[in-house]
């Protein structure tokens, strides 16, 4: 598909959520930890949008505020995320604060309380979390698990509960469900955990999927499996999903676009096309550059991003990568670089993108990497 029709293909579809400005920051012993600055996105039916970064950008931060699951020491400073989705909490109240005449445009998440967060969480937006473990129930067959949201959600007796349950299992590849259902969390392999954990999300038929991370913890033959089951299960049930990663080799089989995170900001944000064959911020080429290639020279090095993520509690006055980035120019390290536009579709934070700034090549080894990538997708297309 060429950018224009992925563009009006992106563009077309429903808006189901809409993040503005939202700033979190965690109050703790040494300080004011400034995690989440700003972040702006938004999320369309039935899209996979991939958020990556380092561990400690603030993507599972920004993911939690939308779950209403952030910790007691977080405060959101500033911000809305808009909930556009089938179930309103309170359709009235919304239509009155936003002002219009026509009803209500959504539900600003950030402003629940817990009760309200009742009625959307596990109900409207789903999550999957890294460790299976932590998200079961030890000590309670997967069975019951899995049924107990049919049983709540649905209101559906325990017999109508079981068969859901049942052909569930066996839509996530759970083989001889009947047997599983009445088996422990224990008895099963991480793979077979996580598969548990997404039906258990998949039960309550929600209308946004977070995938924090779910498959870090696994191997890379069964990552494989769950990246292909949950790709197939967002088709199937035409969900919204939010896909947490720092692994740009998962972002490129699963996204329809990509925010790129560092700092607790997004620094570059377009369709997953835009990012991998037309990347504009530094980090996002450093990451690009970073990822094992075996299409490389023996002899090459693997290029890695030189010095760690800044402290968060001074973040830096100008570009937070400044330090970190070998085509830094003197005012990255004066002045923070706006979001400059590059199509409708595709935003970079970097001084590199002003009219007035110098021409910077691209990396060597990322200009092959991109360019072995679109030989690929043309023959792919020429079957």
């Amino acid at each position: 598909m060429d950018r224009e029709k992925m563009t009006d293909a992106v563009t077309e579809r429903e808006k189901v959520l809409e993040v503005k400005d939202l700033t979190i920051t965690f109050h703790t012993y040494a300080g004011q930890v400034q995690a989440v600055r700003g972040v702006s996105f938004d999320l369309h039916k039935g899209e996979v949008l991939a958020i990556v970064g380092e561990s400690g950008s603030g993507k599972s931060v920004t993911n939690r505020a939308l779950m209403g699951i952030l910790a007691q020491t977080a405060v959101i400073e500033n911000g809305t995320a808009m909930y556009m989705g089938r179930d309103l909490a309170n359709p009235a109240e919304s239509a009155e604060a936003d002002g219009s005449e026509e009803g209500p445009k959504g539900i600003d998440l950030l402003k629940m309380r817990e009760k309200e967060w009742e009625k959307v969480r596990g109900n409207d937006i789903a999550m999957i979390f890294q460790d299976p473990m932590s998200s079961l129930n030890p000590l309670s067959k997967v069975g019951k698990q899995i049924s107990e949201v049919f049983r709540l959600k649905h209101k559906l007796s325990k017999a109508e509960a079981k068969a859901k349950t049942l052909d569930l299992m066996a839509q996530v590849g759970i083989p001889e469900p009947e047997k599983r259902y009445e088996q422990y969390p224990f008895h099963f392999s991480g793979g077979m955990r996580q598969r548990i954990v997404i039906a258990i999300a998949l039960a309550s038929s929600p209308s946004i999927l977070i995938c924090d991370e779910p498959t870090t913890a696994l191997d890379v033959t069964i990552q494989a499996q769950v990246l292909g089951l949950i790709e197939e299960m967002q088709r199937a049930h035409d969900l919204s999903t939010i896909f947490i990663t720092h692994d740009l080799g998962v972002v490129a089989h699963i996204a329809d676009r990509v925010a790129v995170m560092y700092a607790g900001k997004i620094v570059e944000y377009g369709l997953a096309e835009e990012i991998f064959y037309d990347p504009r911020h530094p980090y996002t080429w450093s990451l690009m550059s970073s990822m094992p290639d075996m299409d490389v020279d023996e002899d090459e090095q693997l290029s890695v991003i030189q010095g760690t993520p800044p402290n968060m509690l001074h973040p830096p006055v100008g570009d937070a990568f400044a330090e970190r980035n070998p085509y830094a120019i003197a005012l990255d390290y004066e002045q923070e670089p706006p979001m400059f536009k590059i199509s409708e579709t595709h935003y970079a934070a970097t001084w590199l993108m002003h009219p007035k700034a110098p021409r910077m090549e691209l990396p060597p080894a990322l200009v092959r990497r991109i360019e072995t990538g679109i030989a690929r997708r043309k023959e792919a297309a020429n079957g």
